[in-house]
């Protein structure tokens, strides 16, 4: 039931009603071409709200568990999952390899690539170090980088919580970034960590965000490790 809800939640008219989204930054997204999306990640529901603001379809990727469910649940989870424009990856292996190929296909197929680089929600509203994906994407695809800043899905949908409330979300475009002079350097690790690092600063001057120089999944396990030795 709740994705059943959340199909129709988040989807046309009655998302736009529902979260009243509101944007600034919008002439940084090119109108045609391929670009980065890459925003900071507080809730859930940033992918389903950050293309409500933009006249172009943006694409992320999604564990392919989304799209293998069975019964009832897991064909509403995969119906609800490709009505978002979720591509289906393996990342069995963890090499990011599977990932790296959808998201390389969607950019030359001249579309938007949505990307979370901190890997994961941040546990509590603070901006955390990027992993180095997007900055092998950007140098690979050749694609400017458009840092993303969702503000306010964390209050419409805390951690733990299941339905949103509708409160107004903003999404800040800023201005692209252009990493075409490291071409071919794709597998340089200091490059990779020097380019994740200048697009979490700009996400950072964008959002005003407090940043954290560790990864948000060392954090989580922290705060994981924390509770357990508590209870």
């Amino acid at each position: 039931m709740f994705y059943f809800l959340m199909r129709h939640i988040l989807a046309g008219p009655f998302a736009k009603l529902y979260f009243r989204p509101w944007a600034r930054g919008l002439e940084n997204v090119p109108t045609e071409g391929p670009a980065i999306l890459a925003s900071n990640h507080l809730a859930v529901i940033d992918s389903f709200v950050m293309p409500l603001v933009l006249d172009r379809r943006v694409k992320f990727l999604g564990k392919s568990d989304y799209f293998t469910g069975r019964g009832i649940k897991g064909r509403l989870v995969a119906g609800f999952m490709r009505g978002m424009g979720t591509i289906p990856v393996d990342r069995a292996g963890g090499k990011g390899e599977g990932a790296l190929a959808a998201a390389l296909e969607v950019l030359e197929a001249g579309e938007l690539f949505g990307i979370y680089p901190e890997g994961t929600r941040s546990p509590d509203g603070r901006l955390y170090k990027a992993k180095t994906g997007v900055a092998r994407l950007a140098i690979a695809s050749g694609a400017p980088v458009i840092p993303v800043v969702m503000i306010g899905t964390d209050k419409s949908q805390a951690i733990g919580q299941v339905i949103p409330k509708p409160l107004p979300i903003g999404v800040l475009f800023g201005e692209p970034l252009d990493f075409s002079r490291y071409a071919g350097l794709e597998n340089d690790r200091f490059i990779l960590r020097a380019v994740a690092d200048e697009i979490t600063l700009a996400t950072m001057k964008l959002s005003e965000q407090q940043f954290v120089d560790v990864y948000a999944q060392t954090q989580k396990a922290k705060l994981k490790a924390a509770r357990d030795e508590v209870s």
